[in-house]
């Protein structure tokens, strides 16, 4: 018998929340609340992650008013600011690399899958 760990709404959205900001995403970015729902989102549902531009940043540009590209701007401007000032060894945990090293930053669709990943591991929401 399989027993799953029941994560309310807002203990997910805290959890997301917290790693986040672990990863050097700063709250006051626009790309924070949508790299946020973008995680909760794909956490839900982890086939949104094959399709993040056919669904996922056309889902959130309705949810938040705005339009697709303003969505995926606003995505990669929060995660090169955290590639740039974040935890390196947490990086390199998620990753496989970090920002010290050659290597450039994650793609938007590679952060926020091995974010929601990370997340439906931990809270076992598989």
């Amino acid at each position: 018998m399989v027993q799953e760990n029941m994560v309310s709404g807002q203990e997910l959205e805290q959890a997301i929340s917290c790693f986040m900001l672990e990863l050097g995403i700063p709250a006051h970015l626009r790309g924070y609340q949508y790299l946020r729902s973008a995680v909760e989102m794909c956490t839900k549902d982890m086939e949104l992650v094959g399709s993040v531009t056919k669904l996922l940043y056309p889902d959130l540009a309705k949810l938040y008013k705005t339009t697709d590209q303003k969505i995926e701007r606003a995505i990669r401007n929060a995660i090169e600011v955290s590639w740039e000032r974040g935890n390196s060894a947490l990086f390199e945990q998620l990753f496989g690399y970090c920002n010290s090293n050659e290597y450039s930053r994650p793609t938007n669709s590679e952060y926020i899958a091995t974010v929601a990943d990370y997340i439906r591991l931990k809270y076992g929401l598989l």
